[in-house]
């Protein structure tokens, strides 16, 4: 059968149509999403920041956190501000993307439960073998299988879906995108695709649910052979996992491992898998765990006692005495500051620092011998790196924390709002929207990667973050920066179809070709980081372990590897500064020749179509030539290089909703329209 399509717009029925539950909904809802973005980030910054928490299971825990905040956006906001409307309609586009999102994630989620469980398999029946066994390679990897599986189980589900005929009607008893509410409304028997729907979740999910309990039942038998603290820590942590492991599989089992129906209670357990789950999860590991208590509080110590222990260590560094007790009380206060007043005394005092530097340049010079002799064993010495960040002055510190939090509110706020309109608004359904929509996520989350990590730093004096924490904000950037090249790339490629070909736009750029572009986009980006984070993570770092930068990039880390990058540094040039020009020089043909073709176009289009091409070439020039400028080079790091990435990395985000609605009448419309519904 031919598919046939009448539906661009859904209409949800939402939890309730009852005006004064509406204002309920919207409360508890919202109450509801803060607790879990707070809760969930306060866990991954928690990890992220402290020392103590480096094991496996904790990395573990921040990718869960991670999981289950950007998994409850994706249904949660579109819910609280329906509940403000009378008419709850999602576009098509928005409503196969929302499904998209809810199975990458919970898909990814799955798996690495499956993960965590195994990592406590390995951590109490064979204790003496954890470090070898869970090494970094392998929790890497493993995080990586988690990611990969969630999207191929999202992309074939997708790609079923899309392509199915819905006739009308269009309206949608649920309050998000799910699978069963829509395949009732597709004109064509569904017995078939139920089986697949049974097969693609609901069977993987009993499936993993099964091997849980059988691997959980193992690890709590083997608890016999160890003392009574350690059988109550043992449990403490299982009972956690375990906790998160029927809140989440026990809905997904109910859901899908059933015919294609809809039952009144489906509501209900929707709303507690999407939103209720993921904020008891940091409840859940917070309150039964002793080791992230801890780690909090410290957290929320270490910005009392700061300035305090400043005083202190510069009172020292004034006497020339720093020594014993002192030394690493300031120590524990301020890593960065502490190594600033060594450097100082020891200077002032002459052998004792003259040794130290003697010592660590003969370290990191064996190094390199050994590296020339022959093959070398990686040697990774360093388990943290101290970030020195923007600035080491305590005024310029404070200034920082206030411009950089502003800055990032504005870039999620503003980029939220174009994802949120995108979605919402019926009049934008071109493709250029569908991939704006994307570009604004994409913006979101790679300014995520960077600028809150920024933000705490400058306001905490010990300015850490872990090898893993490090690799993975690396896998991150350039996960989403160069997922956000090649989608640029199309785009241009968008915008020359509809400009040199108008008639025949809507055929080539139809729904399927939009779905394949924007998986490309991510594989790309995949690929590109990946290979990336290969070349890195296996380098060996002996020491010292000092970062002149405000992120975890690939030159400052080059500086501190003992081996010889020359090599590597090429591969960077090739990997990144030579496909940024490649891409750069072949976007700026590609709307050279769309401007060219202006001269056959009235007055008006004419208009329209530079308002349009001037958006994109002002966000391409703003992202491609600080990128060009940072990797096309040699492996050195330059004075100027925080400030280019302060601005590709933080301001090019903040600036790119501005850009898309400033200069676009029909996203100024549209968004106007919507604050003009919320006021009727």
């Amino acid at each position: 059968m031919e598919n046939k399509r009448n539906v661009t717009e859904f209409i949800l029925i939402g939890l309730t149509q009852n005006p004064q539950m509406q204002k309920v909904v919207f409360l508890v809802f919202l109450v509801l999403y803060m607790v879990t973005v707070s809760g969930n980030l306060l866990i991954v910054v928690t990890i992220t920041t402290s020392q103590a928490l480096n094991s496996p299971m904790y990395f573990f825990l921040t990718h869960l956190s991670l999981i289950d905040t950007i998994y409850s956006s994706s249904s949660a906001p579109k819910l609280i501000v329906d509940s403000l409307h009378d008419e709850k309609i999602i576009s098509f586009n928005g409503c196969m993307a929302q499904v998209y999102a809810e199975h990458v994630f919970g898909a990814t989620e799955i798996i690495l439960l499956t993960v965590m469980a195994y990592d406590r398999y390995v951590a109490i029946c064979k204790p003496l073998h954890y470090t070898a066994v869970m090494s970094p390679r392998l929790c890497l990897l493993l995080l990586a299988v988690a990611w990969t599986g969630g999207f191929l189980h999202a992309t074939i589900q997708i790609l079923f879906i899309v392509w199915l005929p819905f006739c009308g009607p269009n309206v949608i008893n649920h309050f998000m995108c799910d699978l069963y509410p829509l395949l009732e409304l597709v004109c064509m028997d569904t017995h078939t695709l139920g089986l697949f729907v049974a097969a693609n979740s609901g069977f993987i999910c009993l499936l993993n649910f099964l091997l849980l309990l059988v691997s959980y039942v193992v690890i709590l038998r083997s608890l016999k052979n160890y003392s009574l603290e350690g059988r109550h820590k043992a449990l403490s942590t299982c009972v956690s996992h375990i906790t998160v492991v029927v809140l989440a599989f026990v809905p997904c089992i109910f859901v899908y491992l059933r015919p294609v129906t809809t039952l009144p209670i489906d509501k209900a357990v929707a709303v507690f898998y999407t939103m209720v789950v993921p904020m008891l999860n940091p409840l859940i590991y917070t309150l039964r765990n002793t080791d992230v208590k801890n780690a909090i509080r410290k957290l929320w110590r270490k910005k009392v006692t700061s300035d305090k222990q400043n005083q202190k260590c510069g009172t020292m560094e004034h006497s020339g005495e720093y020594e014993g007790e002192d030394e690493e009380e300031c120590e524990e206060g301020g890593l960065l500051d502490s190594i600033l007043v060594k450097i100082r005394v020891f200077a002032r005092n002459g052998l004792k620092f003259r040794r130290r530097v003697e010592g660590r340049r003969d370290f990191v010079l064996s190094c390199e011998i050994r590296h020339r002799e022959g093959p070398m064993e990686q040697r990774n010495n360093v388990t943290e790196f101290v970030l020195l960040g923007i600035t080491q002055s305590l005024q310029g510190q404070r200034i920082s924390f206030v411009v950089f939090l502003f800055i990032y509110i504005v870039t999620m706020v503003g980029n939220l709002l174009i994802v949120w309109t995108v979605v919402v608004s019926p009049t934008l359904d071109a493709p250029m929207y569908f991939f704006l929509g994307y570009l604004s996520f994409m913006d979101a989350v790679y300014s995520t990667a960077v600028t809150p990590n920024m933000i705490i730093n400058s306001i905490s004096v010990k300015k850490t973050i872990s090898f893993q924490a490090c690799m993975s904000q690396l896998f991150i950037e350039h996960l989403f920066g160069g997922a956000e090249v090649i989608l640029l790339v199309v785009m241009a490629y968008d915008r020359y179809v509809a400009i040199c070909k108008p008639l025949r736009y809507l055929t080539i750029m139809n729904q399927r070709v939009c779905v394949l572009l924007l998986l490309l986009a991510c594989l790309g980006g995949f690929l590109h980081s990946v290979v990336h984070l290969l070349f890195v993570y296996n380098l060996p770092f002996c020491g010292p372990n000092v970062i002149d930068h405000f992120i975890c990039d690939t030159y400052p880390l080059l500086k501190l590897v003992c081996t010889d990058t020359y090599v590597i540094g090429l591969t960077v040039i090739a990997n990144d500064g030579a496909i940024c020009v490649i891409i750069f020089v072949l976007l700026l043909i590609s709307y050279g020749v769309i401007l060219h073709s202006l001269k056959n176009l009235s007055q008006e289009g004419r208009r329209k179509a530079l308002s349009t091409c001037g958006s994109h070439i002002t966000v391409v020039v703003l992202f491609f030539v600080p990128c060009i400028f940072m990797y096309m080079r040699p492996p050195s790091t330059l004075p100027i290089d925080k400030s280019l990435t302060v601005f590709y990395t933080v301001i090019t985000p903040m600036l790119n909703p501005f850009i898309y609605t400033l200069r676009n009448g029909e996203m100024k419309s549209a968004m106007k329209k919507l604050w003009s519904r919320k006021r009727k």
